[in-house]
């Protein structure tokens, strides 16, 4: 067999990953864009590499650096199966419609003829039970505890050997999401290392985190501005806020309803909700037992979801006259773009605003220069200083960190024979990789 990587080796987006054996025989796992500096490296979305041979993709999940160069792939006239999860089949069309009127065209007929071509390849299958692929190998789905729906496939080929792709990984600490499940053997584990070199706070630690956060801007009434990724970090916030805000209220026996806005600015995240909501069979147990008493653990009295633009722009000229104190959670996660910006814009020099990163920041996106701690950030071509109070919380990470890395492998059955990290910057992989090879397994 041959492992060659397209993406996501070097560093941590544009995932894509080619598996070839037998006679011609291939696969492609993911095929994502590039973000941040990796996306000036490999400024081209453009699939520039043979199709030969591959018969199928396997995709993980729908994040756009696993996902997003689906239209040029298939605009190469690949034209095979897309084994996923059922929930990635339920929420790729959303973001392939999102993505193809940012980055690929707005035109309504050409955006439904691809997605008409999505759903027919589309083949969402079971987890956990083998299932025929092309080229006389099968292929198994594990929970991933990344996303909704996120997946670890293992590919057994005709030889008997197995390669397991790992995709991103999760903490395991997402309540609406199912744990990570580790396989009982590879003979190549291709292992995500994106945090191979730190690690998260607790669980515990980082709901105190936020439930700081919140008391706070009731008490300073100014705005605390949340950049998350539509799917995944949104929906996690969600769910932990209604429970702070149940607490709060039992602490002051008062109801929060016409104490503070709750906004949820993006279109997406609002459908990305719903769709969460008709998926409740796949949350995690501990989002399966509140829901005994809690129906609607995604939705609480005071939460606003804005829509149109000129709900938005609405939105803005609202909280500018600060009548109350407003939380906002707007995409982009990393501030590349999208509704944040504005908010970021109007309110990221005063002092009373809160600015709280839940997710991972790639090198170069303005996400991740405030959050290093810069004076100044340059949006949409203009400099804007930083008086807002900038917070990171690892807590909410959806990749697991090193401990829960190690922690994968070493909860494998049989010591997979070789392991191959991508995913990750020079560093964690590094570290990773010397933190591996002292327990005995080989990096490759």
């Amino acid at each position: 067999m041959k492992l060659i990587h397209h993406g996501a080796h070097e560093g941590v987006t544009g995932s894509c990953h080619q598996l070839n054996w037998g006679n011609g025989n291939g696969l492609l796992v993911d095929c994502g864009i590039f973000q941040g500096d990796e996306a000036r490296k490999h400024p081209s979305p453009e699939i520039n590499f043979s199709l030969s041979g591959i018969e199928s993709l396997l995709l993980t999940h729908v994040h756009i650096d696993h996902a997003g160069r689906l239209p040029y792939l298939l605009a190469t006239g690949f034209d095979h199966p897309i084994f996923c999860s059922h929930p990635t089949a339920k929420l790729l069309p959303l973001v392939m419609e999102d993505a193809l009127k940012i980055g690929f065209t707005r035109s309504r007929k050409l955006i439904s003829r691809f997605l008409k071509k999505i759903n027919r390849l589309l083949c969402p299958v079971d987890y956990d039970k083998w299932h025929p692929i092309a080229g006389s190998a099968s292929i198994r789905l594990r929970p991933a505890g990344h996303v909704l729906g996120s997946t670890i496939f293992e590919v057994k080929l005709p030889s008997g050997e197995v390669v397991v792709f790992t995709g991103d990984i999760g903490t395991g600490n997402d309540p609406l999401l199912r744990k990570p499940t580790s396989p009982p053997a590879a003979d190549l584990l291709v292992l995500e290392s994106t945090y191979g070199d730190k690690i998260h706070d607790a669980s515990k630690n980082r709901q105190q985190a936020l439930e700081d956060v919140l008391r706070r801007t009731l008490q300073d009434r100014g705005v605390t501005i949340i950049p998350a990724f539509s799917l995944g970090r949104t929906q996690a916030i969600l769910y932990e806020m209604n429970g702070i805000f149940e607490r709060l209220q039992e602490e002051s026996g008062n109801s929060l309803l016409k104490q503070v806005d709750v906004i949820v600015d993006s279109p997406l995240a609002s459908r990305f909700t719903e769709l969460y909501k008709s998926m409740k069979d796949y949350w995690g147990r501990e989002a399966q037992h509140l829901m005994q008493t809690d129906d609607q653990p995604l939705v609480f009295e005071n939460l606003t979801t804005v829509n149109s633009h000129r709900e938005h722009k609405d939105t803005l000229a609202y909280l500018d006259k600060q009548k109350l104190p407003a939380i906002v959670i707007a995409g982009s996660g990393m501030c590349t773009g999208g509704r944040v910006l504005n908010y970021l814009k109007r309110f990221i020099a005063n002092p009373t605003t809160d600015l709280v990163f839940v997710g991972y920041q790639a090198s170069g996106t303005p996400g991740h220069l405030i959050s290093r701690g810069c004076d100044w950030v340059r949006l949409n071509g203009r400099k804007y200083d930083v008086g807002a109070t900038v917070h990171q919380m690892q807590g909410y990470s959806a990749h697991g960190d090193q401990s829960d890395l190690i922690g994968f492998v070493q909860n494998m059955a049989n010591r997979p024979k070789r392991i191959r990290l991508v995913h990750g910057d020079y560093q964690p992989k590094l570290i990773l990789t010397e933190k591996l090879t002292s327990l005995g397994y080989q990096v490759i």
